[in-house]
């Protein structure tokens, strides 16, 4: 099975005619209502609302602020845009083409990101995850940061919301991966490095992985020392699939870690059943553990999971001392947070 990869997706800026196209009714009679208030001249064909454009770019830009306002979000999903030119003629097969009119006002408000995107402007920052048994740097977590025009950085949480908005997950993770490659090449990182991937992205490992595989071996990576983390582990509804996108990793001899543990997944029979090789416990299970018997509970009942089953676990977002005397007591592998360093550009290679 080939791979479903999304392209980029852009708005026409010549001229056209725009389609809107709805099965409901009372939608179309609002966006009818909707044009003559903005006295836009439309034609009608059974459900498709039609208007010409110079420049439909610019015409969603113009209106983006009108239509958020005058149609909700069930309306904005429900109702289909497909623009026709003379390079897209309108037909029964490019209507299963059309996108929801929410697609196109979200293009134009995540116009940063786009940006970002197509320009690949993104660097890796590294954080350090350290060894317990003798304080020195096990390895690394590469985490993305988008670059703006003038400089800025913008943080994940924003990028992958926009991504995912966007139906752009598949490009913007792919992107990551493989900046986190090369970045870690161009740093000479001697170390354990992480790196995340969406598997809700990956449709077969074959080739929706292919370009990472490739660029790990160019660049002459030891497998032993690149762990693919899975991020956004409660989305993952077919378990198989994930199986078969780690065993894929397995056999390229790369390691792999799941993160959020104690939070995304919260069967300690699934962790048995993926068979890991290093567990990452939740950030929220580690704020304030040496205040919170609870917290301390669950994570002593990881630590022995993971002890029974030869799988390293390691404690994220550790900021106090508290914190680390804490899980030191009961039991760690490695940790990493903010008490040791923050993410950064520059690579720190020891820990004070």
């Amino acid at each position: 099975m080939a791979c479903k990869c999304t392209q980029l997706f852009k708005i026409c800026e010549n001229k056209s005619d725009i389609h809107f196209i709805s099965v409901i009714p009372e939608i179309n009679k609002k966006l009818t209502i909707f044009l003559k208030e903005l006295s836009i001249p439309y034609n009608i064909v059974e459900n498709i609302i039609s208007i010409k454009e110079d420049n439909p770019k610019q015409f969603f830009q113009k209106y983006i602020s009108t239509f958020k306002s005058y149609f909700n979000s069930l309306e904005t999903d429900e109702i289909k845009i497909y623009i026709e030119n003379e390079n897209n003629k309108l037909s029964f097969s490019t209507i299963l083409y059309a996108k929801s009119l929410q697609k196109y006002l979200n293009y134009i408000e995540d116009r940063s990101f786009f940006d970002i995107l197509e320009n690949k402007s993104i660097t890796t920052h590294f954080q350090p995850i350290v060894d317990m048994k003798d304080s020195s740097i096990f390895g690394y977590e590469a985490l993305v940061r988008g670059v703006m025009p003038n400089g800025d950085l913008v943080y994940p949480d924003v990028l992958f919301e926009k991504s995912a908005r966007n139906d752009m997950d598949f490009n913007f993770d792919r992107l990551c991966r493989e900046n986190a490659l090369k970045t870690t090449a161009v740093k000479k990182v001697d170390a354990k490095v992480f790196i995340n991937f969406i598997p809700t992205t990956i449709y077969d490992p074959k080739f929706c992985l292919a370009s990472t595989v490739k660029w790990a071996k160019q660049l002459e990576f030891d497998p032993k020392n690149i762990v693919f983390e899975v991020v956004e582990t409660q989305k993952v509804k077919d378990i198989n699939h994930l199986k078969i996108i780690l065993n894929y990793y397995r056999e390229q001899g790369f390691l792999i870690a799941l993160d959020d543990v104690g939070e995304g997944y919260s069967s300690l029979n699934m962790i048995i059943d993926l068979k890991p090789d290093i567990i990452k416990v939740d950030r929220n299970i580690i704020d304030n553990i040496d205040k919170d018997e609870m917290k301390r509970s669950v994570y002593r009942a990881l630590r022995i999971l993971a002890m029974e089953n030869d799988i390293k676990i390691l404690a994220e977002g550790v900021e106090t001392a508290n914190e680390l005397a804490t899980v030191k007591s009961i039991g760690v592998d490695y940790a990493q947070g903010y008490f040791f360093a923050k993410p950064a550009a520059e690579i720190i290679r020891e820990i004070c």
